[in-house]
């Protein structure tokens, strides 16, 4: 089934039509000759029409001996047998080797000029328009990509919608080189940025549909439960596919540490993914677990687990070790012979331990987040095990500047409150990542001087690959650089800065990763509307970001090709009034559409509680997401914001998106006293909205009662 196929029949076809879709497939397998089915060429065409039912007739390829491609499915009223529709419906279709990439491409004009209709009587127009494209010349759009039958529909559009009505239908490619175009990229960056990773540089016969088909441009789905599932609209199937310009980031031989960027949604875990499966399939046979697949939370990572057996089946997890990151630093110090096991406190726990240190020894020059910050981001973030260490150590992004005597004053705080952890048998997150960095660090030092037990290699994994990258602390990527041998693909990275909710700020290189010359970035959205998107973007507000090692990341170029209704914004005089209005709306999408996929996503856990209770009493079971994962199978996902992180959904509210609330009233406070901790503090809020709100693909609303968050001025009320 070619790639697109199903979301066309999808659009176009109902439920037990699909069925029976995928039934015609078995039965064409076994025998494409069968009398039932009705093969017949279309008339000066290499494509063929078969029968699916009496209604539907599906439109294929024989590319070459006993290989069919299935290109789409048609109504019978437009696709009855004789040879007069035959040849009509010949000329409806366009299919192609692409010049530039080499992959096959089809068109049904038909479907196109129809879906560019309906936008068009959607939004009459008044006045003749200038076409959309209308600077950009036949050749030129060729030359780039686009297929060559669409280019005289593409000079004739004159609005977006139009252009969202034609990129439904369209080659992915040519939708990927239109909209960028229409965004505002040039030719050149279109060119580097959009068509680059699929062109070929082999000389391109276009008659060659056998040889086309081998080329990574043409997408195609074989397996039998994957094309069941695409044409089901399985959301779970979405959630894993690889789009065609990734692929190489996951096959690429890197010489070492690579990392791929990119916006929510642009397919970075998705790379990731598939990256380990790649990495596994090239494993020699008999190694056990060589592969850590690794994130922040626990949510997370049981995410990552089910996703990765979604795409190479349970006799993978036998070759990749899938744990977040703060289990698998306890893990390392559990085994170690030294620790003693202690009480895991809160990072809240922790800063209220040196409020009273401050109080107790009357330190008035730094207060106790300061400190804690200081303690958790620079002394443990790098392992400091001196004096010495920390005097000489950067405190990137720290932003307050402290002398050598400040430093001193500042160490000996610290000693004083790792002394009050330790008579309270306590200890945090991230004290266990920066006593596990030095353990794997001296393991690592044995094992390159010959020392390690038993002889040989015992580094503990042969690949490392993370995901939600920007969240991990400075101890963990020490540990994990320790943990895996300087060699050819031994770390692969995939985050994003403007994602980051938690605080760390790193540079990779000092830490022993160095990702130059091996970096990539991803810029289309694949999961998120065009118009949630706009309104995300809305609420960075144009925010730069550091790149995880020295260098400023913005969103410039970052869009989506996909369609959808425009989100919603509404605030409430009461807080009464907008929980109602959620109960409602969450009536309203259910009962549409069923509760999968559908989600509340709010800043606190005493909303998570109050909106739960509430949907409860109105008939709606809820899964509450926790930090080990979905506390529930059936019902509305619910969790706050920091458990949304890395998943989706097709409908969310966003409760709560009050001032006070998002961002939080208590950093507000350290504007005058410490103006680059309060950019941190805000940042983070504002990326938590951000992250929120792009969890969405189809449909957003957000709520709020009295003042709305200030990184919603910008957008639309109701």
């Amino acid at each position: 089934m070619l790639d697109k196929a199903d979301k066309a029949i999808e659009k176009d076809m109902d439920r037990s039509a699909k069925g029976a879709i995928y039934d015609f497939l078995k039965k064409f397998r076994r025998d494409p000759t069968g009398h039932g089915l009705r093969l017949k060429r279309l008339s000066g065409s290499p494509l063929f029409s078969a029968r699916v039912t009496k209604d539907y007739r599906a439109i294929l390829s024989h590319v070459r001996d006993s290989e069919w491609l299935l290109l789409t499915v048609a109504h019978r009223s437009e696709s009855y047998d004789d040879l007069e529709t035959l040849e009509r419906l010949a000329s409806e279709f366009a299919y192609s080797v692409n010049p530039v990439t080499g992959g096959i491409e089809f068109v049904d004009i038909v479907a196109v000029e129809s879906s560019i209709g309906a936008q068009r009587a959607k939004v009459p127009q008044l006045t003749a328009e200038r076409p959309l494209f209308a600077g950009h010349i036949r050749d030129e759009l060729v030359e780039l990509g686009v297929a060559e039958a669409l280019v005289p529909i593409v000079a004739k559009l004159t609005t977006e919608e139009e252009l969202l009505g034609l990129v439904e239908y369209a080659p992915r490619l040519t939708g990927e080189i239109l909209l960028a175009l229409y965004d505002g990229m040039s030719i050149d960056d279109v060119r580097q940025h959009v068509v680059a990773s699929l062109a070929v540089t082999d000389a391109v016969d276009l008659d060659d549909f056998a040889a086309a088909l081998d080329r990574p441009a043409t997408q195609v789905t074989t397996d039998d439960k994957a094309i069941e599932t695409a044409l089901q609209g399985d959301f779970p199937h979405w959630k894993i596919f690889l789009h065609p310009t990734q692929r190489k980031l996951v096959t690429r031989d890197y010489s070492g540490p690579a990392r791929v960027t990119g916006g929510p949604g642009t397919g970075k875990t998705v790379v990731a993914l598939h990256r380990v499966a790649h990495l596994a399939a090239q494993l020699p046979p008999g190694d056990d677990r060589p592969i850590l697949l690794t994130t922040f939370t626990r949510n997370l990572a049981a995410d990552l687990r089910a996703k990765l057996v979604d795409l190479g089946g349970p006799e993978i997890e036998r070759r990749v070790d899938v744990v977040n990151i703060s289990k698998l630093a306890r893990r390392v110090v559990d085994s170690s012979d030294a620790f003693a096991r202690q009480d895991i406190i809160t990072d809240q726990q922790a800063v209220a331990e040196w409020q009273s240190l401050v109080f107790e020894t009357g330190t008035t020059a730094w207060d106790a987040d300061f400190l804690a910050e200081e303690w958790s981001q620079v002394i443990l973030g790098q392992a400091l095990n001196s004096f010495g260490e920390y005097a000489q150590a950067r405190r990137a992004g720290r932003g307050r500047r402290l002398t050598r005597t400040d430093r001193k004053n500042v160490w000996q705080l610290a000693e004083q409150f790792e002394k009050r952890l330790d008579d309270r048998n306590w200890t945090t997150h991230n004290a266990i990542a920066a006593y596990a960095a030095r353990l794997e660090a001296e393991r690592a030092a044995r094992t390159r001087a010959g020392d390690s037990p038993g002889g040989g290699s015992s580094f503990r994994y042969r690949h490392v690959v993370v995901d939600e990258a920007q969240d991990l602390h400075g101890a963990h990527w020490k540990m994990l650089r320790a943990m895996v041998a300087d060699d050819r693909n031994d770390i692969f990275c995939a985050g994003d800065t403007h994602q980051r909710i938690y605080d760390s700020v790193v540079s990779l290189g000092s830490l022993g990763v160095n990702i130059r010359g091996r970096s990539s970035k991803l810029t289309l959205n694949y999961r998120t509307s065009r118009q949630i998107l706009a309104s995300a973007m809305t609420i960075m507000d144009g925010q730069s970001y550091d790149d995880l090692d020295g260098g400023i990341d913005g969103l410039e170029g970052y869009r989506s090709v996909l369609r959808g209704p425009n989100p919603s914004f509404q605030g409430f005089a009461t807080l009464a009034d907008e929980l109602d209005a959620v109960v409602e709306q969450v009536a309203e999408w259910s009962a549409a559409g069923g509760t999968e996929g559908l989600a509340v996503c709010v800043p606190t856990r005493d909303l998570v509680t109050r909106i739960s209770k509430m949907l409860a009493e109105a008939g709606q079971p809820t899964i509450e997401l926790t930090p080990d994962g979905p506390k529930g199978t059936d019902g509305v996902s619910i969790g706050t914001m920091h458990r949304f992180k890395g998943l989706e959904f097709q409908r969310i509210i966003i409760a709560g998106a009050s001032e006070g609330l998002i961002p939080r009233s208590s950093i507000d406070r350290m504007r005058a006293e410490d103006p680059t901790r309060f950019r941190r503090q805000l940042q983070r809020d504002r990326s938590l909205l951000f992250v929120a709100a792009t969890r969405a693909r189809d449909q957003l609303a957000i709520f709020w009662y009295g003042t709305p968050s200030r990184f919603l001025a910008a957008l639309p009320r109701q």
